[in-house]
């Protein structure tokens, strides 16, 4: 398994790269980024926005008018961003410079590369925090509602699915399938909205807060009020988040146990007069379980980083999710790169330890073993 192991961990480095090129060569040709999002803001404040760079406003650019003197290609710098007619060019090569635009793109690619080996993220063009500290702050809210998530569509799916397996075609499997139809075809965002109108004064009743992980008095509260307060508010996004998320593992458990329990050596058992029961849980159970609990690292990590944005966004709840999607709308290049190669890069590592993890949970199964 070493080997195997060392094989994967080196294939992390090419996938990694292709998908930091391929992202950061779309996110390039997309139109409105941060110097667009700046000329647009001093469209909108152009005095101290103006002033902003200049440092005093008119001596540098222009004795006694103000105004910077265009040289030679001053127009092509003005034509390049939408909006930019009227601007100074030393003005608009100041914001270039300001967000590294001044640079080729191939050079900023590796220069950023560069910076990411070390983990240096570098900041926040718009929050003028590092990127770094952005995460971790917001890293509670999304890791709590991940391992709540993640916990509750385990203990849901897993009885759920080896019920419907042991009960195929029966009643109870019927109408479960009809709540599991639900959950397929609803999305959690989509759940959230209708739990927000329904219990979080909406068109109905306002039961449960509709924004925030705590209360504004939170710390002042004593502590079995703060942990009521807590799941006060985590209530409404982590229902939303485990009907849009269990239905797919009990599919996966209830038919990963019908075909175990199809196998020959269960019939071999029932022949020997064992009881149901205990070919189900001593037999069967260690077989078909081993692709739902392998598969937990990579659940984990799509509830975590995935499932909860749209969630995140519509609770406002201040988590990565949120974070990524402000990111996006603001083109904040350091927090959307650096948050795409640490996040990428833990999820390629969870998917090795899920294919670890079939080997710990059945030793048997050994990935150097090919068959000729």
């Amino acid at each position: 398994m070493f080997a195997y192991a060392l094989r994967r961990l080196l294939l992390i480095v090419p996938t990694l790269f292709g998908i930091m090129v391929v992202n950061f060569i779309v996110v390039q040709a997309a139109p409105g980024g941060p110097v667009e999002q700046m000329i647009a803001q001093i469209q909108g404040t152009a005095g101290d926005v103006t002033a902003r760079f200049s440092g005093t406003g008119a001596g540098e650019a222009g004795e006694g008018t103000g105004r910077a003197q265009p040289g030679a290609g001053a127009g092509d710098v003005v034509s390049k961003y939408r909006g930019a007619r009227g601007l100074e060019p030393d003005l608009i090569k100041q914001i270039e410079k300001l967000y590294g635009f001044d640079k080729p793109a191939h050079e900023r690619f590796w220069l950023m590369l560069k910076n990411y080996l070390v983990f240096d993220f570098g900041e926040s063009f718009f929050r003028d925090r590092p990127v770094v500290d952005l995460v971790l702050d917001k890293m509670p809210v999304s890791i709590s509602l991940g391992l709540w998530t993640t916990l509750l569509v385990y203990l849901i799916s897993i009885p759920l699915g080896i019920a419907k397996a042991v009960r195929d075609g029966g009643h109870f499997d019927v109408w479960t399938s009809a709540v599991v139809i639900v959950g397929y075809a609803i999305p959690g965002f989509l759940f959230a909205i209708l739990l927000i109108v329904l219990f979080a004064g909406g068109s109905f009743w306002s039961v449960f807060p509709l924004r925030g992980l705590t209360s504004p008095d939170w710390a002042t509260m004593d502590w079995p009020a703060r942990v009521a307060d807590y799941f006060w508010h985590i209530a409404l996004p982590v229902t939303a988040l485990v009907v849009g998320g269990f239905a797919g593992l009990t599919m996966l458990t209830k038919n990963s146990f019908l075909e175990e329990i199809n196998k020959q050596y269960v019939t071999t058992a029932r022949a020997k007069g064992l009881p149901e029961r205990g070919i189900l849980y001593g037999h069967v159970f260690r077989n078909a379980m081993l692709i739902v609990i392998a598969g937990f690292p990579g659940a984990f990590v799509g509830i975590l980083f995935t499932g909860a944005l749209l969630v995140e966004v519509i609770f406002s709840l201040d988590g990565l999710g949120l974070l990524g999607f402000e990111a996006a709308l603001k083109r904040d290049y350091p927090v959307m790169f650096g948050t795409l190669y640490f996040f990428t890069l833990l999820g390629l590592l969870m998917n090795l330890l899920g294919d670890l993890a079939y080997h710990v949970v059945d030793p048997r199964i050994d990935f150097e073993v090919r068959e000729t």
